[in-house]
């Protein structure tokens, strides 16, 4: 079956359409037309905005991602569109799109929980030798994105269980906040990251004046709730612990702080790497899970990934670890067509058969809980 995706749950306007066959899932296409620079200027995401650009972008990425497919509307077997959570004008706008098309095209419709769909974005596969089966139950997923930090179990296909969340800032949140306070722009993510790599770079000119200046004015920053008996989050303290360094640090000349800059952001990343890595552990020693996943646009994250992996190896081997590959970490279409598919998969036929009026009820949702 082919399946056409769509999210627009912040700023990216994102069509996918792939094929499902024998639990096979081959994209066809995956477009995205990003509006990152778009908001740099602002420091975040503006909704109003968001929701301007999704409208005028839908339409050309729809047909560009029909062309790139190869493929024609009476083609298609379900659309799957992000239900929430999210920016709800930047929802409104998909989810309209997706029940207007429904109608046009009459083909059922599912709503897609965002979350849902990142953690589905593991079974989209490069490798052509991967199998579904492979990803064996129980799966424990620590989801990581601009609005949430979960850890996730799940005993079967859909079924999931929240045993750990972030109580305040979720992670991706606090990279973005961390860049804004020390100037690094926008997104956060990649911005820390790329900084924090040249301060770990063993070429660097600077590398011992970088430890100089760091031993002298203490950039340690503290790991929130890593001690804590339960497997939630809080990264909300680290980010103002950033801040109560910065304003101290301003005080230094200006050569001296931009070379702690780089301290702070290496530090500031571990940090948050390590209370994630030692929350999922932890778990994962609890529930035993035969598998483990990394899901969210953090999860793009090269040394989150690279060090979960080695403590997985070391702590935990004889479960197996997937992570999405990195077009599909942060938001996109085709992980929402991945869910729908495992949505439809498991569908009554009387559930089916309503699906195709959907377009009627679908309502976008920016608080919808996974479940």
């Amino acid at each position: 079956m082919i399946i056409l995706g769509i999210e627009t749950s912040c700023d990216e306007t994102a069509i996918s359409l792939i094929e499902a066959e024998r639990d096979k899932l081959k994209t066809l296409s995956n477009i995205i037309s990003s509006q990152v620079k778009l908001h740099a200027r602002w420091g975040g995401v503006v909704p109003n905005l968001a929701a301007r650009e999704h409208l005028k972008n839908i339409i050309p990425v729809l047909k560009t991602a029909f062309k790139k497919a190869g493929v024609k509307p009476s083609n298609i077997d379900l659309i799957a569109t992000t239900q929430g959570p999210g920016l709800i004008p930047a929802l409104l706008i998909g989810a309209n799109a997706a029940k207007t098309l429904s109608y046009v095209w009459k083909k059922p419709l599912i709503g897609i929980h965002h979350i849902e769909g990142h953690i589905y974005a593991n079974f989209i596969r490069v490798d052509p030798k991967f199998k579904i089966q492979n990803s064996k139950f129980p799966i424990l997923c620590l989801v990581v994105s601009g609005g949430h930090t979960q850890l996730v179990l799940m005993k079967k296909h859909l079924d999931y269980k929240i045993i750990g969340q972030t109580l305040d800032d979720a992670v991706g949140e606090a990279f973005d906040k961390t860049a804004r306070i020390l100037g690094l722009g926008y997104p956060g993510g990649p911005a820390i990251a790329a900084y924090a790599a040249k301060w770990k770079s063993k070429n660097s000119k600077n590398k011992t004046i970088h430890n100089t200046l760091y031993k002298i004015h203490d950039t340690k920053l503290p790991r929130p709730m890593i001690n804590s008996k339960d497997f939630n989050f809080s990264f909300s303290g680290l980010k103002t612990a950033v801040l109560y360094k910065v304003k101290k640090l301003k005080k230094l000349p200006v050569t001296d702080y931009e070379l702690l800059v780089t301290g702070i952001a290496a530090e500031f990343q571990q940090a948050a790497i390590d209370v994630l890595i030692s929350k999922t552990i932890k778990a994962a020693e609890k529930y035993n899970p035969k598998t483990i996943m990394l899901a969210g646009g953090v999860s793009a994250n090269q040394e989150l990934r690279k060090q979960l992996s080695e403590f997985i190896e070391k702590n935990l081997p004889s479960a197996r670890y997937i992570l999405p590959a990195i077009s599909y970490s942060t938001d996109n279409a085709a992980m929402v067509a991945a869910a729908g598919y495992f949505r439809w998969r498991e569908m009554p036929a009387a559930r089916r058969k309503k699906a195709l009026r959907n377009w009627q009820t679908l309502q976008a949702d920016a608080n919808l809980e996974l479940a």
